[in-house]
């Protein structure tokens, strides 16, 4: 067997294989209500069948006014736990991990969503945006811990929080964003402790079993300051780390010729060495040669397998039994198709045309 598909044990749980099917936002899948529909119902059911180790629900927002869009899935809310519901009873049916990732946008919340985006400190580039109040950024963390509530009675094995990307979680957590002189900001720990105070407070109120990943930004705005952020949280009461990318293109890593993937799948591999808690890597891993090398030689402990899940959610299946027929991403540009409109995706109509769906 090849090491990508051997067993794991995530504080308990059994794991069946190495790969993660990472949150991926479903364009257009909900309304405004945030509510979950049929159409991401089949999606998660596709993918879970298709035979990932961990599904990560896609970016779930914990307040209406955080979204990262107004189509995206909310959990603020008990009117949501119902559909949320079935999310886990579908993946824990084909023997995966159910995780669900809880979100805010801060200071990227488009006009759609709120005309006062806020964050740690108001963007320049943005004069619609302002600095929350110290109230506000406790009600915020209070909103994160009720959405983990909410995942636990939903019947999800846990959470992901959402500390990278840019999003508000990391923007508290870097220097590029965040120039307050308060609790919350000023020192490497103030920066940190919004962080902190969700993660402590997720595991007071969901318990030991409940799994706590996070997910983090290596450059923060640096690769050494995503390297202090993951050595740091390793002393918290996290079970994870999945290591993507932190929003920012003031310093990118380089990394080295002889390695062959790119920064962000290179810096993942950068934190696994400096902790010993489990971490995935993400982007552009692609095939199951590449996803198994990193495996192999101990570079990480998952791998998030994220457009290639998209293109052909039997990625898995299809590639443990070998098979030659995994439809591929072909990297549509300038901009991805399927999250413009999923229906547009390449992949999707080459798996129509072969009838594979």
């Amino acid at each position: 067997m090849l090491p990508l598909f051997s067993s794991f044990s995530l504080k308990g749980i059994p794991v069946k294989n190495r790969v993660i099917m990472p949150p991926m936002v479903c364009p257009h899948y909900v309304g405004d209500d945030g509510i979950v529909s049929r159409r991401n119902l089949d999606h998660y059911r596709e993918r879970a069948e298709g035979g990932a180790g961990i599904i990560v629900t896609e970016a779930t927002a914990v307040t209406k006014i955080g979204r990262l869009s107004s189509y995206q899935l909310g959990i603020w809310s008990d009117d949501h736990i119902a559909g949320l519901s079935q999310i886990p009873l579908i993946v824990k049916s084909f023997g995966a991990v159910s995780l669900i990732q809880i979100h805010h946008a801060g200071l990227v919340a488009p006009e759609a969503v709120t005309d006062e985006p806020m964050g740690p400190s108001a963007n320049p580039k943005d004069p619609r945006s302002r600095s929350l109040t110290i109230e506000e950024i406790r009600e915020i963390k209070g909103d994160f811990i009720a959405g983990a509530i909410r995942a636990r009675k939903a019947g999800f094995d846990g959470v992901q929080i959402h500390g990278a990307h840019g999003y508000l979680i990391s923007q508290f957590a870097s220097t590029y964003y965040n120039r307050r002189e308060d609790e919350y900001g000023g020192s490497f720990e103030g920066r940190m402790r919004l962080a902190v105070e969700v993660i402590e407070g997720i595991r007071e109120a969901c318990g030991d079993s409940f799994l706590i990943a996070y997910r983090m930004g290596a450059n923060s705005p640096t690769l050494e300051d995503g390297i202090e952020i993951a050595r740091y949280l390793e002393t918290k009461p996290i079970d994870m780390l999945d290591v993507s990318h932190g929003g920012s293109l003031v310093s990118l890593p380089r990394p080295p010729q002889d390695f062959d993937y790119n920064w962000i799948c290179f810096s993942g591999t950068e934190v696994k060495k400096t902790v010993n808690v489990p971490v995935g890597v993400v982007n552009e891993i692609r095939t199951p040669e590449r996803a198994n090398w990193l495996i192999e030689n101990g570079k990480a402990d998952f791998v998030s397998i994220g457009r290639p899940m998209l293109a052909d959610p039997h990625w898995v299946t299809k590639a443990q039994h070998h098979e030659e027929m995994i439809v591929s991403c072909v990297s549509c540009k300038p901009r991805c198709k399927w999250y413009v409109d999923s229906t547009e995706c390449p992949a999707l109509q080459i798996r129509m045309k072969e009838r594979l769906i």
